[in-house]
């Protein structure tokens, strides 16, 4: 059986920077996120921000799930929502955080 590139440039990454794979989404986002704000939105936290994390987890997920497909020969449904849920939770909290004015008065 054959691991396909991008199975093979996670197992890359996660030798290289020594964090488990769930710590890895959580980064995964946040720089997504806050590359968005910085340079899309020039530093307004807006809640379309959100939405390029959410494009990215779901690449990265549906490049996982075919991979199940082709390796285990069905679906891991359950491991890939969980990892959108990793990589989008805390670009939302922060969003809603800043939106209700708890955090960055002048964001």
């Amino acid at each position: 059986m054959d691991i396909s590139f991008y199975q093979n440039l996670k197992l890359t990454i996660i030798s290289i920077v020594d964090l488990s794979k769930d710590a890895i989404h959580i980064h995964i986002g946040l720089v997504v996120f806050f590359l968005v704000v910085v340079l899309w939105k020039k530093g307004r936290f807006e809640v379309v921000c959100i939405v390029p994390v959410l494009v990215i987890a779901c690449l990265m997920e549906l490049l996982d799930l075919r991979d199940d497909l082709s390796s285990l020969g069905y679906l891991r449904w359950s491991a890939s929502v969980h990892d959108v849920i990793n990589t989008t939770l805390w670009p939302i909290v922060i969003t809603i955080l800043v939106k209700v004015k708890i955090i960055g008065s002048n964001l």
